[in-house]
């Protein structure tokens, strides 16, 4: 027996039982991860695809963080579950005056483990089995394994890009929900409502108009929106990201999720939080307490010195969340200039990380790109980039539903922060190693 067991592969484990969670059943496989893997996979690739910046976080926001670690010794421990009271305290204030409420640092606000904790916690807390939850295509790749590990169905629902005149750029406010479409997602078992704005993948900011008409939807079929608002501060062109949750009648009804680390430009730290009335806030304490219970006391110090910075500073020149939009438009604008001299078609977004660009030119160039059967172009697209021209980008189909994957597969997705200067420093922004000229200047070669 001894010697048997001796002889068992390392790892191995068989079980006349069913080993795996139900709830993990469809949801095992991430195109994303995928993604990220084959990039590691090869030597010297420039990856435009991840979401995160490669510059340096403001100053304030280092030195706040080295303070933390350097400075009170008792911030090496625990703090309260919800949250950091400094941080609480800040948030609340700083958000109730945008959003026009009196917020309680005790009952509003939850500091989760980076904005997707915060959308877990939401999902595992509001939606129960055979919930519908409507989804905006395209979406963030999470939400739809967050509703089914929750028991929740998906119900999805396209934006769509209007015609444009021939050599006129396409933009990212071009992409349309159709109202009718919208309102026909919604039923009896409708329990929630996904919102992104401004939106990944595309940069889609939406117009008060357009949130009035989901509000108005959510309120008639007494439906929680769930509100992913991390790239609020990264709006271009004149637009303006307005919260859903300031609007008549939805604060009752919405949970507002934000990210320290798209606000301040620290990925790394893992610091969100989750905004919203006592009646849905009480259930995410629950599922906060029984499963992550508390998040590093450092980095949510570092995140509420780094906000009392920013709220003495707000709306001036000075302010980080004046100058990095600013200085993220520069590098959105170059990365535009560099794809359209190779002949790609940029839709250009008005916010966000992310811009998408249309390939249909190369799959008519190539159609023949190798692939498992019926894998959509744009995933054998970025398969033969970075195999053979050492560029990383994100296939946009993974953003969409199974059945609609096939009508957006002539599209990939570029991150455009990716420079070697920071904001404030005045300049326009260079690649970090010639990243643009050289990432998308590879592509071109050989590609028909």
């Amino acid at each position: 027996m001894a010697e048997r067991a001796r002889k068992r592969p390392c790892g191995s484990l068989t079980m006349a039982k069913r080993l795996q969670a139900q709830r993990l059943d469809g949801i095992d496989y991430s195109p994303r991860v995928e993604f990220v893997q084959l990039a590691s996979e090869e030597a010297d690739v420039v990856n435009l695809g991840q979401g995160f910046p490669d510059f340096s976080p403001p100053e304030f926001a280092v030195e706040a963080f080295q303070h933390a670690v350097s400075g009170d010794f008792m911030l090496n421990q625990y703090t309260k579950a919800f949250g950091y009271p400094p941080l609480t305290k800040i948030l609340a204030n700083f958000f109730g005056k945008l959003l026009g409420q009196e917020i309680d640092p005790l009952k509003n606000v939850l500091v989760t483990v980076g904005a997707y904790g915060a959308l877990f916690t939401a999902f595992q807390a509001l939606v129960d089995e055979g919930d519908e939850v409507i989804i905006i295509e395209p979406f963030f790749d999470c939400y739809e394994p967050m509703t089914l590990m929750a028991g929740g169905r998906p119900v999805f629902v396209s934006l769509k890009p209007s015609p444009t005149q021939k050599g006129e750029p396409d933009s990212s406010s071009n992409w349309q929900l159709d109202p009718t479409e919208l309102a026909s997602k919604f039923t009896s078992r409708t329990k929630a409502f996904i919102l992104n704005t401004p939106n990944n993948p595309l940069g889609k900011v939406f117009s008060k108009e357009e949130l009035e008409l989901v509000a108005s939807l959510c309120q008639q079929h007494d439906v929680v929106c769930i509100s992913d608002e991390v790239y609020q501060w990264m709006v271009f062109d004149g637009f303006q990201h307005i919260s859903i949750a300031s609007l008549p009648g939805m604060w009752e009804r919405t949970l507002t999720i934000g990210s320290a680390g798209k606000t301040f430009s620290v990925t790394g730290w893992k610091v969100g939080w989750v905004l919203g009335p006592d009646s849905l806030m009480k259930h995410l304490r629950t599922v906060h307490q029984n499963s992550i219970y508390h998040c590093a006391t450092q980095g949510q110090a570092a995140v509420a010195q780094s906000f009392e910075r920013e709220q003495l500073h707000f709306g001036r020149p000075s302010s980080y969340f004046v100058q990095l939009p600013q200085y993220i438009q520069r590098c959105r604008d170059h990365m535009i200039q560099s794809l359209q001299s190779m002949g790609f078609r940029p839709v250009i977004p008005q916010g966000s990380y992310f811009l998408i660009t249309d390939i249909s030119d190369f799959k008519n160039k190539m159609p023949d790109l190798p692939g498992a059967a019926g894998e959509p172009y744009d995933r054998r697209f970025v398969k033969w980039m970075i195999k053979n021209k050492g560029l990383v980008a994100v296939p946009v189909s993974i953003f969409f539903s199974l059945p609609h994957q096939k009508f957006f597969d002539h599209y990939i997705r570029f991150c455009f922060v990716k420079v070697k200067d920071s904001p404030g420093e005045g300049r326009a922004p260079q690649a970090s190693s010639d990243l643009l000229g050289r990432g998308v200047g590879l592509i071109c070669v050989g590609a028909g």
